[in-house]
C-alpha cells in the first residue's frame, strides 16, 4: 500500500508531501489542475522511462520518492533473490532525474535497473487510465483476464515448459532434415574427398621429415666434401691431426717418469685423442652413407608435390590438417549413413513432446472454460446494478494451433440490450459501457490478484447520477480488505464516497504556474462537491445538496 509520496521539481510542482491511506481515496481538481503530472511521476516511480524536460525549468533535479507497506503482500522473495534489504513496513522506491539527462532509481536506498523497478512496481500498483480501455481490443488482455481468474498459473508454466520444449525439438528436425538432404546431395563429392585422403596415406609429421630428407640429397655433394676434408684433416697419415696427437702423447710418456710436471698435460692430450678418434670413426661412417639418388630425391619430391597439392586444394597448411578434414569427411559419411535412425528418433521425441503439450493445453483449456462462466455470471451481476439491466457478457473460447499460452483463442462478446447481438465488446460498447465493463473487471480482478493499490484515472468518463454512485460503490468495495483504491474523478457521486479527499489545484506565483495536492478537511470537502455540483459559483444550495449527497452516500 501506498503510505506517502514525495515530489520535487517535477513539471509544475515545487514540492509535494503528502500521505496516503488504505480504503478508497479520492483526488479532485479543474481539468489542467495537474492531476495529470502526479500520475505523470508515479509512472516514473513504476519504471517508466523518464524525460529530461519534465524536471521543473531552472531546477537541477527531479525527486520522486514513495514508502510502501508490504506487511500483507508476501514480497520478501523479490528482495532476497535481487539482494535488496526488505522491509514490510516500509519499501522505499525513488527515482532522479537530472536535467543532464541522467536518470537513477533505487529501492530501499540500493542502487536497480529501470527493469526492477518495473517488476517490483507491477507488484506494487496498477494504474488504470483512460487508454488503458483499449486493452478490451487485445487478445492476450482478455486471455489473461480468463487466467487470473482460473488461478492456472502453475498449470501455464507446466504447459510451456512443454511448449519450448516441442518447439526446440521442432526446431532440431527441421534442422536435420536440411542438413540430411543437403549432404545427400553432396554424398558423392564428400565420398570422393574422403577416399583422395585416405588413399594419399597420410601421417603426421611426414611432411617435415620428407623436406628435410629432400634438402640433404639435393646437397649431398656439398655434404660428402666437407665430410672427406674433415675426415682427412683428421686421420691422414703423418699429417692428420689423431696422429700428430699420437706421436705427441708418445713424446711425452716417454719422459713422465723424469719429468712428472707433464703427467697432467698427458691425461688431457689422451682424452683429445680418445675423443678425436671416436669423431673420426662417425665422420667415416657418415661419408659411407652420403650416397646420391636421383631416383629416391624423385621419389621424395614427388611425394612433397602430392602433400603440397592436397594442402592447396583443401586450403590448410600441415599433413595434420589434411589428417583432420580426413575424419571430418568420415565422420559426415557416418552421419549421412546413420542419418534415417538419427532422424527417426528426433520424430519420434518431437511427436512425444506434441502429444504431451496438447494434453496439457486441454488442461488448461478446461480450466480456462469453468474460469470464463464464472466471469460471465460475475460481470452479469456487476453490470446490471451499472445501469444496464439487459446486459450480456460472454466469453468465447475458440481452438486455435498450439502457441505460447496454449490452444485458445479468447473473446469478450457484450450486448448492452436483448436487441443487439453479442459481438465483440470494443465494437460495440459506448464510452461508457467500456468503462464499466473495465470497473467490473479490475474489480473481479482485484479479488484474485491482490494487488495493494490500485489507481483509476477517470474511469467515470461518459457516466453520471445513480450510475457513477453504484461505481463509487464498486471502487470502495475494491478498497476493503487492506487494499487501497484511489479514484481521480470529476463527478461528485463518486467524490462523495472517498473516505479521504485530496484535491489538485494550480496556483498562478511570481516565479511562475505551480501544482499542488493537499488533503481536504470535512468543511473544504463540502465546498469542493458543492462546487462539483453547481460550478464555480457555491450558492448555499449546492452547500446543502454537497452534505446531502455526503450523508446519503456515506450512510
Amino acid at each position: 500500500m501506498l503510505k506517502h509520496l514525495y515530489i520535487k521539481n517535477f513539471t509544475l510542482i515545487d514540492e509535494l508531501d503528502i500521505s496516503l491511506y488504505e480504503g478508497f481515496s479520492v483526488i479532485t481538481g479543474e481539468t489542467g489542475a495537474g492531476k495529470s503530472i502526479i500520475l505523470g511521476a508515479i509512472a516514473l516511480l513504476l519504471g517508466q522511462r523518464a524525460d529530461s524536460k519534465t524536471i521543473k525549468q531552472g531546477a537541477d533535479k527531479c525527486i520522486i520518492e514513495a514508502h510502501f507497506d508490504l506487511s500483507r503482500y508476501n514480497l520478501q522473495p523479490f528482495f532476497d533473490e535481487n539482494d535488496i534489504e526488505y522491509d514490510a513496513d516500509d519499501c522505499i522506491i525513488r527515482r532522479e532525474l537530472t536535467a543532464a539527462g541522467k536518470s537513477r532509481a533505487f529501492i530501499n536506498d540500493t542502487p536497480v535497473a529501470l527493469s526492477m523497478l518495473k517488476e517490483l512496481g507491477d507488484q506494487l500498483m496498477d494504474v488504470h487510465s483512460q487508454h488503458q480501455n483499449l486493452l478490451l481490443n487485445k487478445q492476450d488482455f482478455q486471455l489473461e483476464v480468463v487466467d487470473i481468474i482460473a488461478n492456472d498459473a502453475a498449470q501455464l508454466a507446466k504447459y510451456q515448459h512443454t511448449y519450448v520444449e516441442y518447439q526446440k525439438a521442432e526446431k532440431e528436425l527441421a534442422e536435420m532434415m536440411f542438413a540430411i538432404e543437403r549432404n545427400r546431395e553432396n554424398r558423392d563429392f564428400l565420398h570422393f574427398q574422403f577416399e583422395e585422403l585416405e588413399n594419399a596415406h597420410l601421417q603426421e609429421g611426414e611432411q617435415e621429415e620428407l623436406e628435410q630428407r629432400s634438402e640433404t640429397m639435393e646437397h649431398s655433394e656439398d655434404i660428402k666434401s666437407a665430410l672427406y676434408t674433415t675426415d682427412n684433416a683428421l686421420s691422414a697419415e703423418q699429417v692428420g691431426v689423431i696422429e700428430s696427437l699420437r706421436t705427441s702423447l708418445s713424446a711425452l710418456r716417454s719422459i713422465e717418469s723424469v719429468y712428472p710436471e707433464v703427467s697432467e698435460l698427458v691425461e688431457r692430450i689422451d682424452s683429445s685423442y680418445i675423443d678425436l678418434k671416436d669423431i673420426s670413426q662417425e665422420i667415416s661412417s657418415l661419408l659411407e652413407s652420403v650416397d646420391f639418388d636421383p631416383a629416391e630425391l624423385d621419389q621424395v619430391n614427388n611425394r612433397l608435390d602430392r602433400i603440397y597439392e592436397l594442402e592447396k586444394k583443401y586450403h590448410v597448411d600441415t599433413v595434420e590438417e589434411l589428417i583432420a578434414k580426413r575424419d571430418e569427411l568420415h565422420l559426415q559419411l557416418e552421419a549421412i549413413e546413420n542419418g534415417d535412425e538419427s532422424l527417426d528418433a528426433l520424430k519420434a521425441r518431437r511427436h512425444e513432446l506434441e502429444t504431451q503439450a496438447r494434453k496439457e493445453a486441454d488442461t488448461l483449456t478446461n480450466l480456462r472454460a469453468k474460469a470464463a462462466k464464472t466471469i460471465e455470471l460475475e460481470m452479469q451481476k456487476r453490470l446490471v446494478p451499472l445501469g444496464m439491466p439487459h446486459v450480456r457478457f460472454s466469453i468465447q473460447l475458440n481452438p486455435i494451433e498450439l502457441g505460447a499460452n496454449g490452444a485458445d483463442k479468447v473473446s469478450f462478446l457484450f450486448s448492452a440490450n436483448t436487441s443487439t447481438p453479442l459481438q465483440p465488446v470494443s465494437q460495440v460498447a459506448s464510452g461508457g459501457e467500456i468503462a464499466r465493463v473495465m470497473l467490473s473487471l479490475k474489480a473481479m480482478i482485484s479479488g484474485a490478484v491482490k494487488l495493494p493499490t490500485i489507481i483509476f484515472d477517470e474511469i467515470d468518463t461518459g457516466v453520471s447520477g445513480k450510475t457513477a454512485e453504484m461505481m463509487a460503490q464498486i471502487m470502495k468495495e475494491m478498497g476493503g480488505h487492506g487494499r487501497q483504491v484511489i479514484s481521480i474523478t470529476h463527478l461528485p457521486q463518486i467524490a462523495a464516497l472517498g473516505s479521504v479527499h485530496y484535491k489538485v489545484e494550480k496556483n498562478e506565483t511570481a516565479s511562475g504556474t505551480t501544482s499542488k495536492m493537499r488533503q481536504l478537511d470535512d468543511k473544504e470537502r463540502v465546498r469542493e462537491i458543492a462546487q462539483m455540483l453547481s460550478g464555480s459559483d457555491i450558492s448555499e444550495a449546492a452547500i446543502q445538496n454537497a452534505k446531502e449527497l455526503l450523508k446519503t452516500i456515506t450512510n
